[in-house]
């Protein structure tokens, strides 16, 4: 209950403020979201599974994103963060897909 109130306190401050991305780390905001989306899935497939662990769930979600942005990051001073984005994105939209399958199996039982 608690995390659905956060989330929505969340919502509600970002359209209220409208914070703005400082220009050079736009680059990683889609791909700081898709690592956070893929935590927030394999979270509620653990929870659905149940073995969630909250403190599991916020190393991963932490890692996720840091891990995520580093690679690109790395990327960007290689001069491939375009290739390494796509991978990350590829990977983590995998994961998500899969995680999203299984929800999908725990809800409708099959």
């Amino acid at each position: 209950m608690i995390a659905a109130l956060g989330l929505l306190a969340g919502i509600v401050l970002g359209v209220i403020f409208q914070p703005d991305v400082p220009l050079g780390l736009e680059p990683y905001l889609p791909i700081a979201v898709v690592a956070a989306l893929d935590a927030v899935f394999g979270g509620l497939r653990a929870y659905l599974d149940g073995i969630f662990d909250d403190k599991v769930f916020v190393v991963s979600f932490i890692s996720n994103v840091v891990i995520a942005a580093g690679i690109v990051f790395l990327g960007d001073k290689l001069g491939v963060g375009g290739q390494l984005s796509t991978g990350v994105i590829v990977v983590l939209g995998i994961r998500i897909f899969s995680n999203v399958a299984a929800i999908r199996r725990h809800i409708f039982h099959a």
